[in-house]
């Protein structure tokens, strides 16, 4: 399958197995979906990922988080910047994800990392994702 757009693929896996209730969800490894899995563990939307190797380019395996109750962890988590539309935004301008109760997933010149992050780096880049 040839994908244009790995990381829309990515967040559309995720949020469809979490739609259904899934535990886990196989997405195809690259250097940025691994930066956004980190960063969702990093802040608590995601379990754990592990990368599996094979003999082409490799899957991560990402174990989503529910509560207790079983509710969902992941309420919304969107898109922003697309290969057709990149959008990019300095540490003044990055998004305050539902006053602080959500993330902004930044791609830098430091690394992937959350707004918080980049505002403590003080530092901008590429507005990948939001998630709540």
């Amino acid at each position: 399958m040839n994908n244009q757009d790995p990381i829309a693929d990515m967040l559309t896996r995720i949020r469809n197995a979490n739609r259904v209730g899934r535990r886990l969800v196989l997405i195809q490894n690259s250097k940025i979906c691994g930066g956004i899995a980190q960063v969702l563990k990093d802040e608590g939307y995601i379990e754990e990922f592990d990368k599996i190797d094979d003999s082409k380019q490799g899957t991560i395996r990402v174990k989503l988080k529910y509560a207790l109750d079983g509710a969902k962890v992941i309420h919304t988590i969107d898109r922003t910047s697309k290969p057709g539309c990149r959008v990019y935004r300095g540490v003044g301008e990055l998004p305050n994800v539902l006053n602080g109760m959500g993330i902004a997933v930044v791609s830098t010149s430091k690394g992937v990392m959350s707004d918080r992050q980049a505002r403590e780096l003080n530092v901008g880049g590429e507005l990948l994702c939001t998630v709540s």
